[in-house]
């Protein structure tokens, strides 16, 4: 089966979104372990992640992950 670059792309695009959420999901418990509470697992997790969009891309990307 031959791939498109845009099915390559989205493969790889797929693949580290994978990755991130094993990731967060690994960070998440390690969170929980040490005894915070999931409200404040998730408040800070948003700020970073809005915090960076707004840093990396600008402020209608991170408005536009909003949207989503």
């Amino acid at each position: 089966m031959e791939h498109g670059v845009n099915d390559i792309d989205a493969l790889v695009r797929e693949e580290k979104r994978l990755t991130a959420v094993e990731s967060h999901s690994e960070a998440w418990a390690e969170g929980l372990s040490a005894g915070i509470e999931p409200e404040i697992i998730a408040e800070a997790a948003l700020e970073t992640a809005f915090g960076e969009m707004l840093r990396a891309n600008g402020e209608t990307s991170a408005l536009a992950l909003l949207d989503r």
